[in-house]
Order: C-alpha cells, then structure tokens, then sequence
C-alpha cells in the first residue's frame, strides 16, 4: 500500500507489507535515475536503504513523493523545459520557478488572493509569500540581498505582533485517523505520548536509527479518532510512513488523507479572540479554550475544528474547514476585524515570527540527518513512556553516548544580507557548523539563525562567525527564545507581573 493508492486505506494483512515495500523501492529507483554522474552515489543510497531500512542521508530532494496527482503530463512537460533551459543559471534564496503554475491544487483563496500577494509554490499548492500595498513594487525580484519583500515583510510581522492578522495555511498534510487500534499505532509512531481528548500536540516520527522522521501535530478529536498535520511538502513523505507501519504492524486502523479536502486558515495575534469570539457562540476566553486544546464549533455559522495553536507563537487559532468554505469563512474573519485593523501576512512574515520563538522546521533544523536531542527537542520526546516507539532504543543509546554538536540560535549584525540555511559557522580559521535556517529579526533589527555547532561551543555568549556572500559576520549565541510564546508570557504575568516577563 503506497500514498498513490485510494486515498482512504484499511490495513488487510500483512502479505501486504513485503509487497509494499518492493514497489516503493521499485518506484524509488526509477525516479532517482538522476544522470550518469549521480548513479554510483544513488545506488550505494540505495542499497543502505533496501539493507538498513533508512538511508545514510536525507534523501528527502530526491523522494518520489514530493509529487501528487496534481503533476499532470502538462505539468511534467512545461517543468522539463523550464528546468533544462535554467541548467547552468545562478540560483537564488526564495526562488520561484513559473513554468506549469498554477496547478490544479489551489486553495479555495486562490482567487481571492492571487492580485494581492506575491505566492509562493509549495506541493502544487499556491500559498501567499508576501503582500503588497498600493504603492509598492510588486514585482518578482530574486536576490541574494534583501529586496523589494523586506519591507512589506516588516509590516506583516508588525501586523502579526500588534493586531491581528490572517493567514491562507491550506497546503498543510492533513490525514485522519481512526478504528479500533488508532492510539495504539500512533503511541508506535510516535515519540511523545498521545494527547488526551480534546487537545493536541507536537510529536515526531523517527527513523530506526533514532532519527527525525517527520514533525506532525496530534490532535485527538474524539476517543480513538484523530486529526494529524504536517508540513506542505511531507504530505505523502510522511503518509507513506504512516500507511506502511499500519500495514507492517497489522494494525486495525483506517487512514484518510484529506489534504485537498480540507481549507486551513490562521489567526494570529494580540487581537486574534476578540475577532472570532464575534463569529462564534463558544467561549475562546483563556480558561475556557486553553492552548493546544481542539474543539468544534462554528465561526460565522461555518462548521470549523478549531485548534488553539500558531507557528507565530502568538495568540491564535488554526481553523480547519470544508474547503469550498473558505471565501465565506476568509471574508467574515476580515469583516469582522475591520474595527481591530485585521490584514494579511504571508509564510516570510510567519518565518521570521518563528525563529524568533524558536521553533525548529522540519526539512531544516531537523531531519534524517539529525536526532531530536542535538536539534532540542527533549521536551517531546519521552523515552520513559511505555510503548516501545520507533527509534527508542537507538534514541536511548545516542543519549547515554552524549551529544557531539546541539543546535544553537544566534544574532548577528550583517549589512542588507541575511541568512537563508547552509551557511557556514566558522571559528579560528576552521569551518566548525552549518546554519538551518535564518531570516532578519524585526524585533532587535539583526539577522537571527538556527545553526549546528559542535558541543564545546553551544554554550550562550560563544562568539562565532557566519559566512555570507564570501564575509565573515560576527555572531553570537543566545538564550533561546529570542522573543517568549504567547502562552509563556500569559502564563509569567499571571505569576509575577510584567517584571518577570
């Protein structure tokens, strides 16, 4: 059973699994043909993964299923002249490639939004990456330095942070779960335990090897039901992963992928309750629909699973829906906030809001290349929880041998260039670690960036330097997070006041 059978699966038996297994290698190694001059490197992956059940590396670049039933013979042909044609150009940071665009996979705001934003492709998905004022150049400017997005960023993240803003989340992975032995699968996948009813939470997938699999949230809808998402672009990376321990483990379960179904939108920020709580008859107060709880309800008189969670770290609500709602849902969310200066923000906006909280992505400070315990994700790990996951003991084994490089979070003072990920950390004279991630920080006005050090030199206040564009910048590294959750800040003033914040 793969991602590209029917999207609703019912684990059989488990004849199932080795036939499973046989045509996702068999699929894998027709699509890795990558070119003469790659082949010895693909087949020795290969045979790791066939031998060893994961790969040495991430190979998540060259994963079949970063492609849909949205990658249509059209799609496929206008790609292959795009990409030869720009064979031996200069790449850019946030490249955007137009050729096949849009695809049949648009959000219900596609229409809604496409004239008022720059959009990004992410999956088949159109999302917005950035909006633009009356005023503003408008235009598509890939550059290695800050450019014509910077400033309208800034509003955005100003917006986020001092009103409320609303964001098109649509291309997130979104699979359901349910049947007799659904807690019982996901407590086997999963790292963390699994969230009581009515509420969710933060678990990862990891490899035998004790490596990040995939990033999910968890949310337990009803008993033995459950609503699991993930990022965009590990939609069938990640169900492919789900489907075949169901079919392996002979798990009663039933798995739905209700990705294209289903319309996401976010609500993020100071004034993000006093907006909704116009729309609905349910009590969003703090001890009514705590953080991370899931419930629903109707907004605007639209049927919504309303989750008190955001990537901003902000006050907010993700607010999952029928996806031929979300015009309806999107407009009476704006009408409704028109008093409190509602607008929109974009994913570069929420980047920058994330770092800032430090909240790690997947596909950048963790992946198959990393364990949770280097990347600092102790918290949701829980290698004294009775089930037996995945990786638990290879986990527990890296744990007793000690870290030798952790993730760090780090400033630093660069012209009009900011950090993208893969940047090199250098430290007297040698090249010592790597960023994952960066975006410039408007809070302190400096470049911030996630990056992986060796362990003697992750302690708070090392001086480091970033290469960028050939320069070496001075950083340094800090407390994490650089700017406190939402619900950290609520929960320190409701214990000490405004000082102990």
């Amino acid at each position: 059973m793969s991602p590209g059978s029917p999207e609703t699966s019912r684990n059989r038996s488990s004849e199932q699994s080795g036939a499973c297994d046989s045509l996702r290698i068999q699929k894998d190694s027709r699509v890795l043909r990558y070119g003469i001059i790659h082949a010895g490197g693909v087949g020795k992956y290969l045979s790791d993964w066939i031998l060893h059940g994961e790969p040495p590396f991430d190979l998540i670049e060259l994963d079949p299923n970063r492609y849909g039933k949205w990658t249509t013979t059209q799609y496929t042909e206008a790609k292959a002249r795009e990409s030869y044609g720009f064979n031996n150009i200069v790449g850019y940071p946030k490249e955007e490639r137009f050729a096949g665009r849009p695809t049949q996979r648009v959000s219900g705001l596609y229409k809604t939004l496409e004239s008022k934003c720059s959009m990004g492709f992410h999956a088949g998905w159109e999302q917005p990456h950035w909006f633009y004022k009356l005023g503003q150049d408008t235009g598509y400017r890939p550059s290695f330095r800050r450019t014509n997005w910077f400033e309208p960023v800034g509003s955005e993240y100003k917006q986020v942070m001092q009103r409320v803003g609303v964001i098109d989340l649509s291309p997130f992975g979104k699979f359901n779960i349910k049947g007799q032995d659904s807690t019982r699968l996901l407590d086997h996948l999963f790292a963390n335990v699994i969230p009581k009813v009515g509420f969710t939470n933060i678990s990862h997938m990891l490899t035998p090897k004790g490596r990040v699999y995939a990033e999910l949230t968890v949310s337990h809808q009803s008993p033995g039901e459950f609503l699991l998402i993930t990022g965009s672009g590990s939609e069938l990376h990640d169900l492919r992963w789900i489907e075949e321990e169901a079919v392996k483990g002979e798990y009663d379960v039933e798995i739905k992928n209700v990705t294209d179904e289903v319309g996401v939108l976010g609500v993020a920020g100071p004034h993000a309750r006093k907006v909704l709580q116009k729309l609905t008859s349910e009590d969003l107060s703090d001890d009514v629909f705590k953080f991370l709880q899931t419930k629903s309800l109707k907004v605007s008189n639209i049927p919504v699973t309303a989750i008190r969670i955001s990537y901003t770290g902000e006050l907010g609500w993700e607010l999952y829906h029928r996806r031929e709602d979300s015009v309806a849902l999107y407009n009476a969310i704006m009408d409704a906030g028109q008093e409190e200066g509602i607008d929109n923000f974009g994913t570069y906006a929420m980047n920058a809001l994330r770092l800032e909280k430090a909240f790690r992505a997947w596909g950048s400070e963790m992946n198959c290349d990393t364990n949770p315990l280097e990347a600092g994700l102790e918290y949701f790990v829980k290698l004294n929880k009775p089930a037996d996951f995945i990786g638990k003991q290879a986990l527990k084994q890296i744990k007793a041998e000690g870290l030798k490089r952790r993730l760090v979070c780090l400033t630093l003072a660069t012209d009009d260039v900011d950090p993208e990920g893969n940047e090199s950390i250098w430290h007297k004279g040698k090249v010592v670690g790597n960023t994952t991630s960066g975006s410039y920080s408007y809070s302190i006005q400096k470049s911030l960036a996630f990056a992986y050090v060796p362990i003697e030199l992750s302690k708070v206040g090392q001086q480091v330097e970033v290469e960028l564009l050939g320069k070496h910048y001075p950083a340094i590294i800090i407390q994490e997070p650089l700017v406190l959750t939402e619900p950290t800040r609520n929960r320190l003033q409701k214990k000490g006041g405004k000082d102990k914040i």
